[in-house]
């Protein structure tokens, strides 16, 4: 099993270094789809997955969610974050195992998850409502110190509640002057770069592991995807992610790298627990 780079005591040293930092963003991978930010001294994450339920879930299966690295960070030492996301219900980007103790850690957590999955998040975590913050496309939020706006997320398809509303997400999120796409687990479609041209992004976080119905998992983008869709969005970097977790569905991010470079696409690739930090660009 793979080691992160920075992990358990290193990793928190690492991010309490970069906390005096003005107008410094800090962006560390945690694994799959999860990221650790930084912005003066605030914390948000991002879709964390830091615990093994879905390797104990399908455990003797025929569907083993066996780890390919092994986690950064406990989540009851996260005790300094203030905003927390979920793109979708999917055990890796919900996962009640890593946020309970993420609760209890932070009092004041605030959390950003598609307002179809309200109540479903809810009953999941045996929190209220009232600790959730609900966006579907279209719509924004500025919560304890970040705004987050809501962009739609195909996995594989555009699926909506009975009200419309987007079931899977991705959110771009606003750090002062910075602004991140995490896209969630999607593939394009269209109307997708056309929504995200307008906000100027600087990093965009994006799955590579591809569309394996093969495998029964669910779609997303391939590197050279990826590397298109940050392109065409004008991203200043792009950051992979959703691979290295587990062994039935990974992708190496060489596809991905040799395409950003066809494209002239800057780019940037992270072990698990590594950190990317900009203060201009």
């Amino acid at each position: 099993m793979k080691k992160p780079l920075l992990q358990d005591d290193a990793f928190l040293a690492d991010v309490f270094e970069q906390r005096p930092r003005p107008r410094q963003l800090s962006i560390w991978w945690l694994g799959q789809s999860g990221f650790l930010v930084q912005f003066e001294g605030r914390h948000l994450l991002i879709d964390p997955y830091l615990s093994d339920s879905l390797t104990k879930k399908y455990r003797g299966t025929d569907k083993p969610h066996d780890r390919m690295t092994e986690r950064v960070i406990d989540p009851a030492r996260l005790d300094f974050i203030n905003v927390v996301t979920s793109s979708h219900n999917h055990t890796d980007h919900l996962d009640a195992d890593t946020l309970i103790p993420l609760f209890a850690a932070n009092p004041g957590l605030q959390m950003i998850v598609p307002a179809a999955n309200q109540a479903f998040v809810g009953t999941r975590l045996n929190l209220p409502v009232a600790r959730f913050t609900g966006l579907t496309s279209g719509q924004s939020a500025s919560v304890n110190g970040f705004t987050v706006h809501g962009i739609a997320a195909a996995h594989n398809s555009l699926d909506t509640d009975e009200q419309g509303r987007n079931v899977f997400m991705g959110y771009v999120i606003e750090c002062g002057r910075w602004k991140i796409y995490h896209s969630g687990d999607t593939l394009r479609f269209d109307g997708l770069a056309e929504q995200l041209i307008p906000f100027n992004i600087d990093v965009a976080l994006l799955p590579i592991n591809g569309d394996l119905p093969e495998r029964r998992v669910a779609g997303n983008l391939d590197g050279p995807q990826a590397a298109q869709l940050a392109g065409d969005i004008g991203a200043k970097v792009v950051i992979p992610c959703h691979y290295d977790m587990f062994d039935f569905n990974t992708a190496t991010p060489d596809a991905f790298a040799a395409a950003c470079r066809n494209l002239h696409q800057h780019y940037s690739i992270l072990q698990n627990g590594e950190r990317w930090s900009v203060a201009s660009l």
